[in-house]
């Protein structure tokens, strides 16, 4: 730590009040979830983009909608589906009988926050566009490229599940995922808590009742432009760095660090990897206040960062030993600073 980083966290702190007031709207319509809500700040953040795998109602859907309410920007969903086409999804170009050229007409994919929904039920083509945008931040119609809105980020959804009529997503594509958040249940406390709120929104007793509950816009874009900003600048020390290295390394040659994972991993993490703990460890600093980073940030962001990004063998999923569990085993073992 250094005198830049104790300078840094008092500004810190003053930003942090607008992402915590972010938090409490969405509160307002949502029970327990911390997990996605910290996941969605740090999206924020970085401009990073998610992919959240859980069973049905678990509140994806409304935690998005609602963190595009709170902070006054476009919202759209799109539900994938395996006859879904590129064109549903950016556009396309049509002729104008009136000026005789053809003209752009944009997809859903033009907006801010973008929900896609069961992406891995979409064809390769469809995937392929996708990617553009979320790499790029741009979709090219034509000879035409037209660039997104800031703040951009895709929320992708996929069921755990129901697997029948889905397609793997590609390995180039879940690499540009900064995060994968894994979403459990609620527990018996959170659940009745909903229970309690359903009915008591709007008059009705209605699934979606939650969604009837008004929130206030406590953010705007040009606010989260100065926090990204001020996210680069939190200090990392060079200690902080090996020990990121030492991580990712650790899931391509886990020999070198005395780790008997040789038989279960087929290719290690790329170094988007590397580049994703940092920034997601710098914007997990920044949600707890902090100018500077420490161990921990790295220990809460890291399984997040990597379950997408290693790839398992046959005689792993055969034993049915997850991306998790491998993490996990590397994060014992490597010595924290």
């Amino acid at each position: 730590m250094n005198s830049s980083s104790d300078n840094l966290t008092p500004t810190v702190k003053e930003e942090t009040f607008y992402l915590e007031r972010v938090r409490q709207e969405i509160q307002k319509r949502m029970v327990g979830q911390q997990q996605l809500l910290d996941s969605l700040m740090i999206a924020l953040l970085t401009g990073g983009h998610l992919l959240l795998e859980g069973v049905p109602g678990l509140a994806k859907t409304l935690a998005v909608k609602s963190l595009a309410e709170a902070i006054d920007v476009t919202f759209r969903r799109i539900q994938f589906t395996p006859d879904l086409l590129p064109a549903d999804l950016i556009g396309t170009m049509v002729f104008d009988q009136r000026t005789g050229d053809f003209v752009a007409r944009q997809g859903p994919v033009f907006t801010n926050l973008l929900l896609a929904d069961e992406v891995n039920r979409a064809p390769a083509k469809v995937q392929s566009a996708l990617l553009e945008c979320m790499q790029e931040r741009q979709v090219t119609l034509g000879k035409q490229s037209f660039q997104l809105a800031e703040p951009f980020l895709v929320i992708a959804t996929q069921n755990p599940i129901e697997q029948e009529g889905t397609y793997p997503l590609p390995e180039a594509q879940m690499d540009r995922f900064l995060m994968k958040v894994v979403l459990g249940y609620p527990n018996r406390k959170e659940e009745r808590e909903i229970m309690n709120r359903i009915g008591s929104a709007d008059g009705s007793s209605h699934l979606s009742a939650g969604e009837g509950i008004p929130l206030k816009k406590v953010l705007v874009p040009e606010r989260i432009a100065r926090m990204r900003q001020i996210a680069t600048r939190i200090y990392v020390d060079e200690r902080i760095k090996t020990y990121i290295l030492d991580i990712v390394f650790a899931t391509r040659s886990p020999q070198e660090y005395r780790l008997d994972l040789g038989r279960l991993l087929r290719f290690g993490a790329s170094p988007r990897a590397t580049l994703g703990i940092l920034c997601a460890a710098r914007a997990h600093a920044f949600l707890k206040e902090r100018g500077f980073v420490i161990p921990d940030d790295i220990k809460q962001v890291a399984p997040g960062v990597l379950r997408h990004r290693i790839l398992l063998t046959y005689e792993a999923e055969a034993e049915g030993i997850r991306a998790d569990d491998l993490v996990e085993r590397i994060l014992q073992k490597i010595p924290a600073p």
